[in-house]
Formats: C-alpha cells, structure tokens, sequence
C-alpha cells in the first residue's frame, strides 16, 4: 500500500462517488416505492447473484472461505449489512442537504479511526487536507450561503448518518489487513461475492424485522424494477470494487477524502434533474475538495 495517487487510482477513487451519488438520489426517489432495509436486501441479493456465475467456486466445502467466515461476515455486515441499512433509513427520515453534509464527515473518522486504533499516525497536512474538503463540501451544501448553512439541523436521520459514517471508516481500514486467503483476495470477484454474499444475509435478517415490527408495503413497477438494477449494479458492484482498490493503494484515510466528492456529484446531478445550472460555488467547492485531496495524499 502506498500514499502516492496515480491518475489510475484517482480514477478509481472518483468512480466510486459518482455512484455513490446516483444511489443517494436513486434510494431518495423510490423511498416511497419499497421500504429502507428490503431495498438494501434486493440491491445485494441482485448483486450476489450477478457474481455468483464468475466465482462460484468460493463456496464450495474446501473453499478458504468457510476458514475466514468470520472475516468475511464482519467485512459484510458493515460495508454491506449495516452502512447501507443505515443510509437508506437516513433518506427516510432526513433531508438529502442534511444526509450529505453528515457523510461529509467520513474523512474526519477515517483519520480518527485509523489514530485510535490502528496506531496510524495522522500529519498536519491530512489535517489540513481535511478541513479543506469539508469546506468544499459546506459551500455545496450551503449553496454559496452562510445562512443555509446555519439554518442546518440535526434529525434522527442524521444520527444514523453519522454512525454509517463511523461504520463504513471501520470497514475501509478493515480491507487494509492483509487477514484473507490469498486465493480468493486476489480475484477480485470472488473478494467481492464473499462480502456480498454475508452482507445479503445480515440484510435479509434486517428486512426479516422491518416487515415483523413495521407495516411496510412494495409498489412494483418498471421504476422500482430500474432502480434495483441500478443500484445492484453501479453503487454496489462497480464503487464498492473501485473503493476497495483504491483503498488498497493508497490506504483509508486519503481514499476517504474522495468520498467528498459524493456530495458535489449529488448536488450537480440534482441540479440536471431539476433542470438547473451549475454555479460557481459548484467549482470553487470543486477545487477545495481536489485541493484536500491533494494536500493530504502529499508526504
């Protein structure tokens, strides 16, 4: 693993916001279609069974797998399981400027994380990195406004972010352990179906209670249909192997100032959406981003 970005690692790091970006919009716009935690159990049963065909050979009896199941179950009950329950609750009940601006958060964890208990010690430079690609994120949010920005309160909704935020940075510094068989971390599919396919269980007993202690319904119909495979396919299988290896180059905390970048593509293809142009707050927010991810990633 090392610090230095390559425009290929850059790349890689990119992609997986942008999907990132289009789940949240896509999650926020069907939330009346399907319930949160069913939602997250159908993206990654699809998601599992798009993989299943191209490693199919991790599950069988002398496969490494079943001797790292605890390995692999923890990975995919909080980058799978657990960080998307909780997102997909979050759209439920917050705001989609207040969700952003809590997941904002994620590169304060990750450094925080990493210090506290991975004994990763935290440069005045990722600190600096830090403050400036949250400030990019504030100028997104606030739409170049002081008074958004302050008018901003908590909700329930955001406390769950907050946690998915703290989840999803255990996770990122879990993949850095070199803990799995080499067989089957170095396809990156198999690596890939042995998280989803734990997660899709942790999120097929989540599901299991939501219809056992709520009264959720379902809306079939060519929306939803379009959704599920969105979301099985772009922010599920393409972001989370773009993030895993990047995370593998460059480490957690400088891969985790690029998950900033989720809240300028969300704004940006909310703005499509809506038939809005962009402002120049959109490419001042861009440049303190990029800016504090370059800052950090620097020795």
């Amino acid at each position: 693993m090392t610090q230095k970005i390559t425009p290929s690692t850059a790349l890689l790091l990119t992609i997986a916001p942008l999907m990132w970006a289009g789940n949240a919009i896509v999650g926020r716009s069907i939330n009346t279609l399907v319930p949160p935690l069913t939602l997250n159990f159908f993206r990654w049963s699809i998601a599992a069974i798009i993989l299943l065909p191209f490693a199919s050979w991790i599950f069988r009896r002398n496969s490494a797998l079943w001797t790292h199941w605890r390995r692999f179950a923890l990975l995919g009950l909080l980058g799978v399981g657990l960080y998307n329950s909780l997102q997909y609750l979050a759209l439920k009940t917050s705001s989609p400027i207040n969700v952003t601006l809590v997941a904002a958060s994620m590169p304060v964890w990750m450094l925080m994380i990493g210090s506290m208990f991975f004994g990763v010690r935290v440069s005045a430079k990722q600190a600096l990195g830090a403050l400036m690609s949250i400030a990019g994120v504030l100028l997104v949010l606030s739409r170049g406004e002081l008074q958004q920005l302050l008018a901003l309160r908590l909700v329930p909704g955001d406390i769950l972010m907050i946690l998915a935020a703290i989840i999803w940075s255990f996770y990122s510094w879990l993949l850095t352990l070199p803990k799995d068989p080499a067989q089957i971390r170095a396809n990156w599919i198999a690596f890939l179906l042995a998280q989803v396919a734990f997660g899709a269980v942790w999120s097929g007993a989540f599901s299991a209670a939501e219809w056992t202690f709520t009264d959720p319904h379902i809306v079939w119909g060519w929306p939803l249909i379009a959704a599920l495979i969105f979301v099985a396919i772009g922010p599920a299988i393409i972001a989370l192997r773009c993030w895993g290896l990047g995370v593998q180059r460059v480490g957690p905390t400088v891969a985790g100032f690029f998950s900033n970048l989720t809240p300028l593509f969300a704004a940006l293809m909310s703005a499509a959406f809506l038939g809005e142009t962009p402002h120049l707050y959109h490419g001042l927010a861009f440049l303190l981003i990029v800016g504090g991810i370059v800052v950090s990633s620097r020795h």
